[in-house]
């Protein structure tokens, strides 16, 4: 390996041939700033925030650290009278064009562009003259977008890119440029998966998720609501961030006491609906392989990745799990059975997700997510809206006791806990799928190739003496890679694919606190940070915490044994009710639409679980809510997204509490790049 000898204000240091300046000076534990760069996606040397200035021989001159390489004898100067300069110059053109009300942005004091303007002495912009105006977008669920804010950097555009999306772009030209879409076009009309990667890179507030802790706050005051919270395992691993905690710092027991000294009547784990996915999708994975049906089998947890595969593969639909994702699910159980059980109308009830991801507010408005009539969520927030809310009711977050999530809907497996990290549903439904085809409690098997933070994993796993070949993906650039060997064929031969829209998991969703250039090294620690939570739980006696209101105990208690933690146990038949038993659904027959000359396939109907169980729960149905179909349903097409082009849709039952259906997209175009 060749190494090259160079100079960063005089300290000298070795690096590798091909590295740029910053890499060298970071190498010398020297810091350059930059406001455009990001490691491997976005190094185009456009904001000028990081010159420096370098020696080759020729005498001292201003060159971007960020993308020129060095050579051998080079000496850099990062922090010359000069350079503060031209960098302090730099800040003022960029103010001359920003809207400058740091005090109602979002991002105040957390603002890279804020920082540096403190760290150089800027203040004012010292250049009057054109300043261009903007509309905000806000025509998504998800997303606020504020061109006025925007330092043309061009990170979001990167990773929207990455994701093998790329709806927005610069366009125009000069003092002109804005990032935007094709023909500016609001962001609702354009094929974006709502993943909210653009407002994890974004440094300003000109990106960032819809706020909707207004509405909690109301319903929070309203005497009327009872206010019921979720939150998803990735917070308790991310909140800390907020709050000055080390990365990865698991949370969950501080995370619990803020939430309810906020004032929510109930506080619940979407771990417990994460359980009742695993045995849901591991259940529907062994009928599939059992009666030969749709392979490879797909998850549908992340919003993301089922908006990326309608819009781009819509074609391939019926490979999705016909399960809804952990949140829908808890939000469906809450408005159901926690409903019935509490004497409660499920109108007073507001149900409210805590979330890594802005998908969550779109998916909370999909059709068919209202298993009581009522939407399954009414209101989804990320770690940053929480956080938010915590500081502003003058919560002491750091100083807070420990304390535990309400019960039953508290209480969960490891399994559910490392759904945050990549690879964690694959994990978790082979561990069940494991048990329940070898027929004992394996104690100690752990699929320990479907981890790792790359963005494509591929695995053979042996199940009770059957080799099946499984893949891992997150983010939708790998999503695309795997779509497109399965479109070739499957020549891989994979059973089973966890898809997450995310790089790396919900751990890289939109709740980083930091800098971008950590982000590795946050997904790192947190998926680190859920394995180990995997095996936290002491839990061995195990008992069931739903009953169906007969026997004249609507809180049955009953003994299902012992459980390794991190993994969902289907419990035993005696003394137990079936849970959720559905009969098998009528045939479905499809009214097929075009899509081009294609007609878009079937989803056949499969076989019915016969259970939902999820470790210490079983499910079952109360009474006054024992439709059968409260569980898995199958439809022949979803929905068409585009209302002047709505297929036929079969019949509604009046509960869908734990399926959803998967709408085709037939009439979105695909990206322009």
């Amino acid at each position: 390996m060749d190494m090259l000898n160079v100079k960063i204000n005089g300290i000298s240091v070795s690096v590798e041939k091909g590295s740029t300046i910053l890499d060298a000076a970071r190498a010398a534990g020297v810091e350059i700033p930059t406001l455009c760069f990001m490691k491997e996606k976005n190094e185009i040397g456009a904001c000028r925030i990081c010159v420096v200035e370098a020696n080759e021989g020729r005498g001292f001159r201003i060159v971007t650290a960020c993308v020129y390489p060095v050579s051998e004898g080079m000496e850099v100067l990062t922090n010359t009278e000069k350079i503060q300069k031209a960098r302090r110059t730099t800040l003022e053109l960029i103010l001359s064009t920003h809207e400058k009300k740091c005090l109602s942005c979002v991002r105040s004091t957390n603002c890279e562009l804020q920082k540096l303007c403190r760290d150089y002495g800027v203040e004012e912009s010292a250049f009057e003259g054109f300043k261009p105006t903007y509309e905000l977008d806000t025509s998504t669920p998800h997303l606020v977008r504020d061109n006025n804010k925007c330092v043309l950097c061009r990170r979001c555009v990167a990773a929207c890119n990455e994701q093998y999306v790329g709806v927005i772009g610069a366009n125009n030209r000069g003092i002109d440029t804005a990032i935007g879409t094709p023909f500016e076009v609001g962001l609702s009309n354009v094929p974006c998966i709502s993943c909210g990667q653009c407002t994890v890179v974004c440094p300003t507030g000109a990106l960032v998720e819809k706020d909707d802790t207004d509405k909690i706050w109301a319903a929070l005051a309203d005497p009327d609501k009872h206010v019921v919270v979720q939150t998803a395992p990735s917070i308790r691993a991310t909140l800390g961030e907020c709050f000055g905690m080390p990365i990865g710092t698991n949370v969950e027991g501080k995370m619990v006491a803020a939430l309810r000294r906020l004032g929510f009547d109930k506080i619940f784990d979407t771990d417990f609906a994460a359980d009742l996915t695993i045995v849901e999708e591991a259940n529907e994975l062994v009928e599939r392989i059992k009666n030969n049906g749709t392979l490879p089998m797909i998850t549908s947890c992340s919003p993301g990745w089922v908006k990326f595969c309608e819009y781009y593969y819509p074609d391939m639909l019926e490979h999705l799990s016909t399960c809804k994702s952990p949140q829908q699910m808890a939000g469906a159980v809450i408005k159901t059975y926690y409903a019935d059980k509490m004497g409660i109308d499920p109108k007073d009830i507001v149900s409210v997700s805590v979330m890594p991801c802005t998908a969550k507010k779109f998916e909370i408005g999909r059709e068919d997510q209202s298993a009581a009539g009522v939407p399954d969520v009414d209101i989804a927030i990320t770690t940053r809206e929480l956080s938010r809310m915590i500081m502003r009711a003058g919560i002491s977050f750091t100083n807070l006791p420990d304390e535990e999530f309400d019960s039953p809907l508290g209480e969960d497996t490891g399994a559910a806990v490392i759904f945050g990290a990549t690879g964690g549903v694959m994990e978790a439904a082979l561990r069940t799928a494991n048990d329940w085809l070898t027929g004992k409690d394996n104690t100690d098997i752990d699929f320990t190739a479907v981890r790792g933070t790359q963005g494509l994993k591929q695995a053979t796993v042996n199940i009770n003496g059957s080799d099946i070949k499984v893949a891992v993906a997150s983010g939708a650039a790998a999503a695309k890679c795997v779509m497109d060997r399965m479109k070739a064929g499957n020549p891989d031969g994979w059973a089973f694919v966890e898809i997450m829209g995310c790089p790396g998991g919900c751990v890289n969703g939109v709740q980083r606190i930091g800098t971008v250039q950590i982000a590795f090294v946050q997904q790192h620690h947190h998926a680190a940070s859920f394995q180990c939570c995997d095996g936290r739980h002491p839990v061995n006696e195990e008992r069931v915490c739903f009953g169906d209101g007969t026997g004249g105990d609507d809180h049955q208690l009953v003994d299902v044994g012992h459980r390794r933690p991190g993994k969902c146990v289907l419990p035993g038949q005696d003394g137990l009710h079936k849970a959720l038993a559905v009969p098998q659904l009528p045939d479905l027959h499809p009214v097929p639409h075009q899509r081009g000359d294609a007609l878009l396939p079937k989803l056949a109907p499969g076989p019915a679980g016969e259970h939902l169980a999820a470790g210490v729960h079983i499910v079952e149905a109360a009474e006054g809510l024992s439709d059968p179909s409260l569980t898995h349903r199958r439809s022949p097409h979803g929905y068409c997204s585009h209302p002047s082009r709505r297929p036929h849709t079969p019949p509604r039952r009046p509960f869908r509490c734990l399926s959803a259906y998967r709408g085709s997209r037939p009439v979105c175009s695909p990206p322009i790049h």
